[in-house]
């Protein structure tokens, strides 16, 4: 008789893949990554274990996005205290911080749990086409679309 299959820590090999953010759509983009964050293209895919792999964002400063976004779109922040509410558009973001902008766009698709959390720590996002991490041999992974 067959049992299914159970990923654990013990059985779980990860490989590291380099996506390339240039002219693809944030929203797309970051869905695609969480995905693989998650492992869920794997076929020993197992929810309530981290069996994703390492993903590398470059040229995270040219993702699109679309319609009025870049001016409409806000991240918004507050510090606790009293007044303490900041704003800002995501075309300042975009030019001072876009890292940031993948990172939470990719965040916000994965577990709201400590799970989650682990699989964030997966993800490396650079602004250039350059990064550190020649040393894993990391794959180039095609998006879809």
């Amino acid at each position: 008789m067959r049992t299914t299959f159970m990923a654990n820590a013990q059985n779980i090999t990860r490989q590291w893949y380099v996506v390339d953010a240039a002219g693809q759509t944030l929203g797309r983009l970051a869905s695609e990554v969480a995905s693989i964050l998650r492992g869920k293209h794997k076929p020993t895919y197992t929810p309530h274990v981290d069996a994703g792999d390492f993903v590398i964002v470059v040229n995270a400063d040219k993702v699109v996005l679309t319609g009025k976004k870049l001016d409409q779109k806000r991240y918004n922040r507050h510090s606790g205290y009293p007044g303490g509410f900041k704003s800002t558009t995501y075309r300042t973001l975009m030019q001072t911080k876009p890292e940031f902008v993948v990172e939470k766009a990719v965040k916000g698709m994965l577990p709201h749990n400590r799970l989650g959390r682990a699989m964030a720590k997966k993800l490396k996002v650079y602004s250039g086409p350059d990064h550190p991490h020649q040393a894993q041999k990391p794959e180039t992974w095609v998006l879809r679309g």
